[in-house]
């Protein structure tokens, strides 16, 4: 589903909206693009994870949530590969897919420049549903379900429809832009069944998963496909995703799959399914968030209604790339456009202009290659930043700012 505003990547990713407005349908399609940019050194900006600002608290009540890694349904079977007497995805199938729901997205045709009828609003502006996703049931007692932010983003009105047709009207707990999931709740539901949470930490390369989820929306809903673990670790440059080390898999993942559940054969899930990569003449290469990364933003969205993270209060060029720094004989890395004011960039002498190239004696090649390392922080960490300006390199050491999701 991918109908965020259109970004220049050199892997382009699109997201899970079957029904979504022109150029906004898909899993988050990756497609290769044409990296000769030989235009100013700075277009239009993005946040890549890095714009800082300050957002609001949302007021919430935070209960406890009770999920952690390894707990387990009941009655779900825990296969083995060597003495099941059953092909194991059917198992998976049986246990998984209940928990498993289709997510559709409504905003007012005014918004979207629409002229057909669908539901009002309070403002009494029609509804339309511009396209949808999946998510997983991850507290049944509670009616939390877990999907990406892309899934729900500008959404006026969530509707949630489970395993059995049943539909509910949701509620956006809380988003989070920067690592691309969210939380919604259903209320008034019974008998709803969550998933297990494995380890994603202990994934394997070759190591069977399956995909549960709904392609085309409603149509081909509780969808389910099996293949492998294909890589490990993989880095995509894409606002959301590009703060993880991603699972690659060959299990098919189609628009309508973002925030859906990817599943070890325990049938315990090991990451929530959100980009492919589409390029004519390649097939079976599609990405997941990694479970136990995703756990803490989770349990955050939960408890507080955002997430935290840390960040340098600054703005990052994204068309400066590692192939546009060769062309102008300047060295990779993430090109400042903006310092905010007051912020640790700021205090610390940082300008428009200069380019990070290390992050603690990491290297950085790009915009992306910042948003994934700072993630790895938390607000308040000091950190080296090792930055290029007038033809050498320096060192400035920064406190790490708390950024809040909206």
């Amino acid at each position: 589903m991918s109908y965020s505003p259109n970004k220049r990547f050199k892997i382009k990713i699109s997201r899970s909206y079957p029904k979504a407005i022109p150029d906004q349908g898909h899993p988050r399609m990756i497609s290769i693009l044409s990296t000769g940019l030989v235009g100013a050194l700075i277009g239009s900006l993005i946040s890549a994870g890095v714009i800082i600002s300050v957002y609001s608290n949302k007021s919430q009540a935070e209960p406890t949530l009770p999920v952690v890694l390894g707990q387990q349904l009941p009655n779900i079977m825990r296969v083995s590969y060597d003495t099941s007497s059953s092909y194991p995805v059917v198992d998976i199938a049986k246990n998984v897919g209940p928990a498993v729901v289709t997510i559709s997205n409504f905003q007012s045709e005014n918004r979207q420049g629409f002229g057909y009828g669908g539901f009002g609003d309070s403002q009494g502006n029609n509804l339309i549903e511009i396209g949808s996703g999946s998510g997983f049931i991850i507290d049944a007692n509670n009616g939390y379900i877990v999907t990406n932010n892309h899934v729900i983003e500008g959404a006026q009105k969530v509707s949630v429809s489970l395993a059995d047709g049943t539909n509910f009207d949701a509620q956006v707990i809380g988003s989070d832009i920067r690592t691309d999931l969210a939380v919604i709740k259903i209320s008034n539901a019974s008998n709803l069944t969550a998933v297990v949470l494995g380890d994603s930490s202990k994934l394997q390369v070759g190591e069977p998963v399956v995909a549960i989820g709904n392609p085309g929306g409603e149509e081909f809903a509780g969808s389910v496909t099996a293949g492998v673990v294909s890589a490990t670790n993989r880095i995509i440059d894409l606002q959301g995703e590009s703060s993880f080390d991603l699972i690659q898999t060959d299990a098919a993942i189609n628009p309508g799959n973002s925030g859906g559940p990817l599943v070890d054969y325990l049938g315990q899930v090991v990451g929530i399914n959100s980009a492919k990569f589409q390029k004519t003449g390649y097939e079976g290469i599609g990405f997941a968030i990694p479970i136990t990364n995703a756990l803490p933003t989770i349990q955050q969205l939960i408890q507080k209604g955002y997430a935290s993270h840390a960040g340098l209060n600054i703005q990052i060029a994204s068309q400066y790339t590692k192939e546009l720094a060769a062309q102008k004989g300047l060295p990779a890395g993430a090109y400042i456009s903006k310092v905010i004011a007051g912020g640790p960039a700021d205090q610390t002498g940082l300008k428009p202009g200069d380019i990070i190239t290390k992050v603690n004696d990491k290297v950085i090649s790009d915009s992306s290659g910042l948003t994934h390392e700072l993630f790895k922080y938390s607000p308040g960490d000091k950190i080296k930043i090792t930055y290029y300006r007038d033809e050498s390199s320096q060192d400035v050491t920064i406190t790490l700012a708390e950024i809040k999701s909206e």
